[in-house]
């Protein structure tokens, strides 16, 4: 398969009316497209797709032509979900790869001591009592987000953040992009933290990533894409959390359950109350994730 399952990057359905195969996108020859530049008419898909007063724009149209003859765009081109078109796409998803494959090699250098001190539940050095969030130290939330347990871990994980982060960065902007991945991330940590057992360690990318996953569904669904290959990456996704020793599933329904929401709200929102709804609906998860947060920090002290 020339393309991820997970991205939203894939043939769109065909309905009995498609004589024959769709076009690809200009840019992006292997990837099948139903739409196109409302201003050159040619085919364009997501990655490519530029939101526009009516419709998509192409990025040389919006840029100027770049060849095609077009004036410039009178407006500043946006993305699908609103937000600024960016010279690199995946800009976001490198530095977060970069930053996991950081504090895995800390992890190897520094040891068990560096580990215990910034996931989800560790024990304290030198004493060897259970410390976490409950002990006040809630950076544990963020910061067990960047940790993994294997190099099995952080690679599966990395690959899965490239292939689906990578697309759904293009077509949500750089700023939502970042608030969807972190949402989900805390409230994978928050789910995990109010139904784990207090001395259970908790580490890894995975709960971000299953809300990249379901961000992507939502995508996939508003764009009418086939949803076998997503549905399909998730079915395979949720086999391995719940049929596997030591996955803690909270942490992945937890940020799959986030970035469904998320997702929704960003692609769904009203274009007159877009920036209301989608960062009003991003504030709304935090809120919970505290709350949870606080629940279970209740409940242990």
């Amino acid at each position: 398969m020339d393309q991820p399952p997970g991205s939203p990057q894939g043939p769109r359905d065909k309905g009995p009316q498609d004589a024959q195969n769709l076009p690809g996108c200009y840019r992006h020859p292997d990837r099948e497209t139903g739409v196109r530049c409302t201003r050159c008419e040619r085919p364009i898909c997501p990655e490519c797709m530029v939101s526009a007063s009516v419709g998509f724009q192409c990025p040389d149209c919006v840029r100027g032509g770049s060849g095609t003859g077009h004036a410039p765009a009178a407006t500043q081109p946006r993305t699908l979900a609103g937000g600024t078109v960016a010279s690199d796409p995946r800009l976001v998803t490198k530095v977060l790869i970069g930053l996991n494959l950081a504090f895995y090699l800390v992890q190897l250098s520094v040891g068990d001591a560096f580990t215990d001190r910034f996931t989800l539940f560790g024990r304290a050095w030198l004493s060897g009592d259970i410390q976490g969030v409950a002990e006040g130290q809630w950076y544990r939330m963020l910061t067990s987000m960047f940790l993994h347990g294997s190099a099995m871990h952080i690679i599966f994980n990395m690959l899965s953040l490239w292939w689906v982060g990578g697309p759904l960065e293009a077509a949500l902007g750089r700023a939502r992009f970042i608030a969807l991945y972190f949402i989900s991330g805390l409230a994978g940590s928050a789910l995990c933290y109010l139904l784990a057992d207090a001395d259970q360690p908790s580490l890894g990318a995975s709960g971000a990533i299953f809300g990249l996953f379901g961000a992507t569904a939502v995508l996939m669904r508003r764009l009418n894409y086939d949803m076998r290959p997503i549905i399909a990456l998730l079915v395979i996704n949720l086999i391995f959390t719940f049929g596997w020793s030591n996955i803690a599933w909270q942490a992945h329904i937890g940020g799959l359950v986030a970035g469904v929401v998320v997702g929704y709200a960003m692609v769904h929102a009203p274009l007159e109350r877009r920036n209301l709804v989608q960062y009003g609906v991003c504030a709304l998860m935090l809120v919970v994730v505290v709350a949870t947060t606080l629940i279970r920090t209740a409940q242990l002290t």
